[in-house]
């Protein structure tokens, strides 16, 4: 079967104490190759969890999870990670840093050099090659981060909040890169993110979780990932069911958010 099953995982994460956390509970979902799903909901929903199942980072308690028909057993270089902060090597330089993966893997060192030299100028780095990355602003280093994530080719990249810590100018170009990215390479994404706008417009597929235990609550297809490839994504948000469906998501996670205080303040 071609594309990622992820097949009623859950998972318990047992205390010192003896007690225990439920983090998930009987998560499951199917993506087809090419898809681009964005992940929101509450703190505690267990989102990050569930990102490093798939990575192959964590085991679950229970389910399993399948890339194109094989479980996945821990990590590996199908799929990919990009990360809030881009983890990069900063004693190399940005070229080293995106080749890193194909030298790991014996890749032909010409091929490989070219191949990192048209991804870095996809990215919108083609005058950084040689530069140290401790030189580069945090929205720059992201980039390199996709590249480097990119050069491994892997059949699903996930994203970590990854411009989370951008600023809002930054974030949204880079947005706009993620957008350029997933319709020319046709990879698989599934990118966290406490933003609902962020996850309105990097959503063709939206997944709203519900938290204790983290479990699947909504879910949406959306029309304005499509809409923003090449285009002003402002000029996206004016979309007439935009704001109501931002408006929609926003009371529902305020509502998730409110019941948690509630439960919270009742076990004080």
């Amino acid at each position: 079967m071609s594309g990622l099953s992820i097949n009623n995982i859950s998972m318990r994460f047992d205390l010192p104490n003896g007690s225990s956390v439920q983090a998930l509970k009987n998560v499951s979902l199917d993506l087809r190759p090419g898809e681009l799903m964005s992940v929101l909901g509450p703190s505690g929903c267990g989102k990050t969890t569930l990102l490093n199942i798939v990575a192959g980072f964590l085991a679950p308690t229970e389910g399993q999870i399948e890339l194109n028909g094989q479980r996945v057993t821990g990590p590996s270089a199908e799929r990919g990670m990009v990360f809030q902060q881009g983890a990069l090597f900063e004693w190399m330089s940005v070229r080293e840093n995106v080749g890193f993966g194909p030298r790991m893997k014996g890749a032909d060192k010409v091929e490989t050099r070219k191949k990192v030299d048209d991804l870095l100028d996809i990215v919108g780095l083609g005058d950084f090659k040689e530069k140290a990355v401790y030189e580069l602003s945090g929205g720059m280093q992201q980039r390199v981060a996709l590249a480097r994530c990119l050069a491994n080719d892997p059949d699903v990249i996930l994203m970590d909040e990854p411009l989370g810590a951008l600023d809002a100018l930054t974030r949204e170009k880079m947005q706009s890169l993620v957008l350029k990215l997933w319709k020319e390479t046709g990879k698989t994404i599934i990118l966290i993110t406490h933003s609902v706008e962020e996850a309105l417009l990097l959503g063709e597929r939206l997944l709203v979780m519900a938290p204790r235990p983290g479990r699947i609550h909504r879910e949406y297809r959306l029309p304005f990932a499509d809409l923003g490839v090449g285009q002003d994504l402002r000029e996206v948000k004016k979309h007439p069911d935009y704001a109501r469906t931002r408006e929609e998501i926003l009371s529902m996670i305020w509502d998730m958010e409110e019941e948690i205080m509630g439960r919270s303040e009742e076990a004080q």
